[in-house]
């Protein structure tokens, strides 16, 4: 429980830096490369969050991927979006159709949007075949269209 209120996502609000929620079912790839992502690149300008509709693990190549980019994963953990309902949002981003179709409207968000990207795992596990370079590839690919989509969202907004 101490955990859950040092994190809860209301406690370091901050005017001055736009917030972010992105969505997906498990709280394991995409969403979780979003987050860390965001608050890597947009440090003191978005603070970025994650969560899941059905929280799971989250899946070691992520944290691999994200390790091997020089960015911390030290703060990142698969999340309930139960734990966000009440957050006050500038954005909330559901990056699956799934967590699309089964996401709450968030009534503190000034905007909430659908930007769906493919699942790394999914796909790594039909088109890898095994391979572990060949689905790390996959990973990469999956976090430089996650970063081209942010930068051009955030860019839209003027938030960089």
């Amino acid at each position: 429980m101490e955990r859950l209120q040092r994190c809860h996502p209301n406690r370091y609000l901050d005017r001055g830096v736009k917030r972010v929620l992105f969505l997906c079912t498990e709280n394991a790839c995409r969403s979780q490369l979003a987050e860390a992502l965001t608050n890597h690149l947009f440090k003191g300008k978005v603070q970025a969050f994650s969560a899941g509709t059905r929280p799971g693990n989250i899946n070691p190549m992520t944290l691999t991927v994200l390790k091997n980019m020089g960015i911390s994963t030290s703060e990142l953990r698969s999340k309930s979006l139960d734990e966000f309902l009440s957050m006050e949002a500038d954005l909330v981003i559901t990056l699956c159709d799934s967590a699309a179709e089964s996401c709450p409207i968030f009534s503190k968000a000034k905007e909430q949007i659908h930007l769906p990207f493919p699942d790394p795992e999914k796909l790594s596990q039909r088109e890898a075949q095994g391979d572990p370079e060949k689905r790390e590839e996959i990973f990469i690919s999956t976090v430089n269209k996650i970063r081209n989509a942010i930068e051009t969202l955030f860019s839209e907004r003027g938030w960089t």
